[in-house]
C-alpha cells in the first residue's frame, strides 16, 4: 500500500473489521510523514458528508491534548477554553488529567440483540498515582468526581474495578450499561449520543433510561446539536442514586 512517495506499508494480517500493517517507517520519519500524507480522522457521520479541512485539526482537537494515540477526539473536551478552564478553577473546581487513547470502535453500533453479547473494543489507558490521588481525596472530601467525557468516565471506572480508584496503565474494555454499578463518578459532562450505540447504553447506565429518553425528547424539540461537534449535556444523577 502506496500513501505518499515517502510512506508506504504492507499488509500482513487481516482480522474482523481491521488490518495488520508493517510501515516502510518508524518513529519519529514515520509520525512525520503519517502527519503529511494524513488527514483529521473526523467521525464517518461528518467525514461521509465532506472532506477534513485544516480548520478541523484545530477544531478537533482539545486543548489539553499531550500524547499522541486516540483516532478520536473525547469530544466533550472541545467545548472548553483557556477561558473557560480559568472560570472553573476560579469556582473552587479541582481538575486533574486521565490519558484513554481511543480507538477506531468507537464509532461501531452495536449488532447483537442481547447487549450481553456484544464485545467492545479494548483501548489503552491510564490514571497517574497523582491523578488516581486527587480523585480519592475529592470524594473522602465530599466532592463530587465529574469525568468530562465518555472517555474518561469509562477509564475512572476501570481504574475501580476493585472498588477504589487506584493508578491504572494498560487495555480496558470496560462495557458501561444500564445496571452498572458506578464505584467513583458521580456525573458527566457529555454530547448527545447516536442512537443504538455503548455511550448511549452509558448515559442511560447513569442516569437511568426513562430519563435519558425525556432528555433526548427535549433535545430534539429543540433542535439542540447533536454528536462530535454537538452542544453538551451535564448529567448528575438524583443525590439519593436514584436513575428513573
Amino acid at each position: 500500500m502506496v500513501f505518499s512517495p515517502d510512506l508506504s506499508a504492507t499488509v500482513e494480517g487481516r482480522g474482523e473489521g481491521a488490518a495488520l500493517l508493517r510501515f516502510n517507517l518508524a518513529g519519529d520519519d514515520f509520525d512525520a510523514a503519517l502527519d503529511a500524507a494524513g488527514a483529521m480522522p473526523l467521525p464517518p457521520y461528518i467525514a461521509s458528508k465532506r472532506a477534513a479541512d485544516a480548520q478541523d485539526r484545530t477544531d478537533y482537537q482539545t486543548i489539553w491534548a499531550a500524547r499522541a494515540g486516540a483516532v478520536a477526539a473525547p469530544t466533550a473536551s472541545l467545548h472548553f477554553d483557556d477561558a473557560l478552564l480559568a472560570a472553573v478553577r476560579a469556582r473552587g473546581v479541582d481538575l486533574t488529567h486521565v490519558t484513554l487513547h481511543v480507538g477506531a470502535g468507537t464509532f461501531l453500533p452495536v449488532k447483537v440483540d442481547d447487549v450481553s453479547q456484544h464485545r467492545m473494543h479494548a483501548e489503552w489507558g491510564e490514571v497517574t498515582a497523582d491523578a488516581a490521588a486527587r480523585i480519592a481525596a475529592t470524594r473522602a472530601s465530599g466532592g463530587r468526581v465529574i469525568p468530562v467525557g465518555t472517555t474518561a468516565l469509562r477509564l475512572i471506572e476501570s481504574a475501580a474495578a476493585r472498588g477504589a480508584i487506584a493508578p491504572f496503565r494498560g487495555q480496558t474494555d470496560i462495557f458501561i450499561r444500564p445496571g452498572h454499578v458506578f464505584r467513583v463518578v458521580d456525573g458527566l459532562m457529555t454530547n448527545f449520543h447516536l442512537p443504538k450505540s455503548t455511550l448511549m447504553m452509558l448515559v442511560s447506565a447513569l442516569m437511568g433510561v426513562d430519563r435519558m429518553r425525556r432528555v433526548y425528547a427535549h433535545a430534539v424539540a429543540r433542535e439542540y446539536r447533536f454528536f462530535s461537534y454537538g452542544d453538551a449535556s451535564l448529567l448528575l444523577p438524583d443525590a439519593d442514586g436514584a436513575r428513573g
